[in-house]
């Protein structure tokens, strides 16, 4: 619960931000906008309200993405814990090994939702072309059920896991992230400890604040990211449904077939605000779930001791 509420939190404050990635990830024109120039365009074409277009199906899709990764990622690390000897800290290996357990997991039940918001995020992308005097197709906007009947309805159930390649590939991203933030956070929980216990206070263990976790997860987030996004951009375009990606036979098929029609600028469109969106998202998310969880539990912990 911890981790899902967490993930809403952060995905509403940066919302925009994945709008933005998503739509200069699919899209194929080779165009050089700023973020700046990206957001007053849509805001021309479809307005304010158009820069949130999918939300409703985002906070869907973390708000299970974020529980079930939680849930697996949690049982998994007790299971390892439990059965060895010694501190609580994963190593590094053993901290891989969870979060490929928890990832694998989570992509497998969550690809259908990702596939509805993508659809919502790119429906009006070929609607409002650039050239003023070319006339613009209106383009209706569907909610979220509405998107699943459309889905369902031109490319059939399949097509609810389009993409599942590369977002199984991806699950390489929370790997390093939470690898990357389990180890940062253990050497400075380990410095901080060993300063605390030299001023004479031998059994004390440091404890971590929000601006701590504030800043392991943006750095952890920053890492996965910027390591995995040529596979987000290939992704977000077979999860579209655009003809273009359709024809990508595999993810290492869309990445050449990338390479080869559009250069390497091309498998990093969009990384300037998916990078932004996602530190900033990490950092807000790491920060909600633990405060969240420890109101939780000091709320609980009066039911549990009756």
């Amino acid at each position: 619960m911890a981790g899902a509420l967490g993930g809403v939190v952060a995905m509403t404050a940066t919302y925009p931000l994945i709008f933005l990635s998503t739509r200069a990830a699919v899209e194929t024109k080779k165009e050089h906008k700023t973020v700046y120039q990206a957001v007053l365009d849509i805001i021309k074409r479809e307005g304010v309200l158009g820069l949130y277009s999918g939300l409703s199906s985002s906070l869907l899709g973390i708000a299970v993405t974020n529980g079930v990764y939680y849930y697996f990622y949690e049982r998994s690390r007790a299971v390892i814990v439990a059965a060895r000897p010694g501190g609580k800290g994963l190593s590094t290996l053993e901290a891989i090994l969870t979060g490929l357990i928890a990832g694998s997991a989570t992509t497998m039940i969550s690809n259908p939702i990702w596939v509805v918001q993508t659809s919502q995020a790119v429906r009006t992308l070929s609607a409002a072309p650039d050239d003023p005097t070319h006339p613009k197709i209106v383009v209706k906007k569907m909610g979220f059920a509405e998107t699943v009947q459309s889905i369902f309805a031109k490319d059939g159930l399949g097509a609810f896991w389009r993409g599942i390649g590369p977002a199984l590939v991806l699950v390489i991203n929370p790997v390093l992230q939470y690898t990357v933030f389990e180890q940062l956070k253990n050497i400075l929980i380990r410095r901080r400890t060993e300063k605390i216990r030299s001023t004479g206070l031998g059994t004390a263990v440091a404890i971590l604040s929000d601006w701590d976790f504030f800043f392991l997860g943006a750095l952890s987030k920053l890492v996965a990211t910027g390591s995995t996004y040529p596979y987000i951009v290939i992704k977000s375009r077979m999860q579209s449904g655009h003809a273009t990606a359709l024809k990508y036979k595999s993810a290492l098929d869309g990445l050449l077939t990338i390479l080869r029609e559009e250069g390497i600028e091309g498998l990093y469109r969009g990384v300037g605000s998916k990078l932004v969106q996602s530190v900033l998202t990490a950092a807000i998310l790491f920060v909600g779930q633990r405060r969240i969880y420890e109101l939780t539990k000091a709320a609980l912990s009066p039911v549990i001791a009756k």
